[in-house]
C-alpha cells in the first residue's frame, strides 16, 4: 500500500489530505499521471517528496509497496 498526502492548494483541489493506492508495482511517474487525470493536477505547481526526501518528477523513480508519497505546495521563505 502506498500512501500519498495532499498538502495547502493540492489537498483542497483533491479534497483530502492523504489516500492510500493499493499498487505497489508503479512508477513515480505513472502514479502522478493517474492522479493527474483523477484530480485534474495539470495546471497546479506542485513538488514531489518520496519518504520525505524531494524527488524531480521527471525522474523514473520507481515506488515500493511503504512508501509515502507528498504532494507539496510551492514553498515561501522570510
Amino acid at each position: 500500500m502506498i500512501e500519498i498526502k495532499y498538502f495547502g492548494a493540492v489537498a483542497e483541489k483533491t479534497q483530502c489530505t492523504f489516500e492510500n493506492v493499493a499498487s505497489s508495482d508503479i512508477s513515480l511517474q505513472d502514479l502522478l499521471q493517474d492522479l493527474q487525470e483523477k484530480y485534474q493536477l495539470d495546471s497546479m505547481t506542485f513538488s514531489v517528496a518520496v519518504n520525505q526526501k524531494i524527488i524531480p518528477k521527471t525522474t523514473d523513480y520507481q515506488l515500493q509497496a511503504s512508501d509515502i508519497v507528498a504532494l507539496l505546495p510551492p514553498f515561501a521563505g522570510g
